[in-house]
């Protein structure tokens, strides 16, 4: 494995953990009366996150 892409990999991780972590300081949903717009943001950026993982490790979408 060259060092590109390892380096490409353990920074689109780090990426994942930290969005993950920022989650548990965010206000909780409201599971009664969500809040679409803010529950679609979210998984709009889990998506792209999930993307970059998979680019990185050569498994592309």
């Amino acid at each position: 494995m060259d060092a590109t892409r390892e380096a490409e990999q353990i920074v689109t991780i780090e990426a994942a953990r930290a969005y993950v972590a920022s989650m548990a300081q965010r206000k909780p949903f409201d599971l009664d009366a969500p809040n679409v717009g803010q529950l679609l943001g979210h998984l709009m950026s889990a998506e792209v996150l999930l993307m970059k993982i998979a680019n990185a490790f050569g498994e592309g979408l």
